[in-house]
Order: structure tokens, then C-alpha cells, then sequence
């Protein structure tokens, strides 16, 4: 018999046929399209088709929507094959501002 060790402490929400979405630079130098496959609060699974090798992927945007109204800012967390996982970051308060 074979247990399945889950190693996540939030719940995930799959989806059957993924999301589009996309990747894009803090800086705006790079995106690449992707698909989310399940997501979580702190983060989520992306498919990836085309390689992401030499892009820096420390902290990026996730665009969720084709107008880039939705957005999470995101890190790196792993890379397996084709799949990554994010986690996604924080909105750092605006300085001046009391919370």
C-alpha cells in the first residue's frame, strides 16, 4: 500500500482544463504565456510549454486577466519539467502611509 504524502498545509483549488495566463517581468523585459493548473492563497502550479531557461524568475507577475487588472506578484518556489510552482508575495505597503 502507498500513502500519499501531501506536503501543502493550504487547500488547493484544481481546474479541469488549466487557465491562461501570463508571466511577465517586474521590470516588464520578458512574459511568457502559461497555464495555471491549481491554485492555492499563498500560491499556484503553472505548465510552462516553452522553456524558461535564462529568464529570471526570483519575483515576477502572474496576469490573470487579458486586461492585467488581475495580477499577483510572485516568486519561483520549484521547477519539475515543465511545471513551476509560485508563491505569490505580499503587497508591500506604500511608504508614508500609517497602516
Amino acid at each position: 500500500m502507498s500513502v500519499n504524502v501531501q506536503r501543502r498545509k493550504k487547500s488547493r483549488v484544481e481546474f479541469s482544463r488549466g487557465i491562461d495566463v501570463q508571466m511577465v517581468a517586474i521590470d516588464g523585459t520578458w512574459s511568457k504565456s502559461c497555464v495555471m493548473l491549481d491554485a492555492a492563497v499563498g500560491g499556484a502550479k503553472l505548465f510552462v510549454a516553452d522553456s524558461v531557461e535564462g529568464i529570471s524568475l526570483k519575483e515576477f507577475f502572474l496576469v490573470l486577466s487579458a486586461t492585467g487588472r488581475a495580477f499577483r506578484r510572485c516568486e519561483l518556489a520549484w521547477i519539475n519539467g515543465d511545471q513551476l510552482g509560485v508563491r505569490f508575495l505580499e503587497a508591500r505597503p506604500k511608504s508614508g502611509k500609517a497602516a
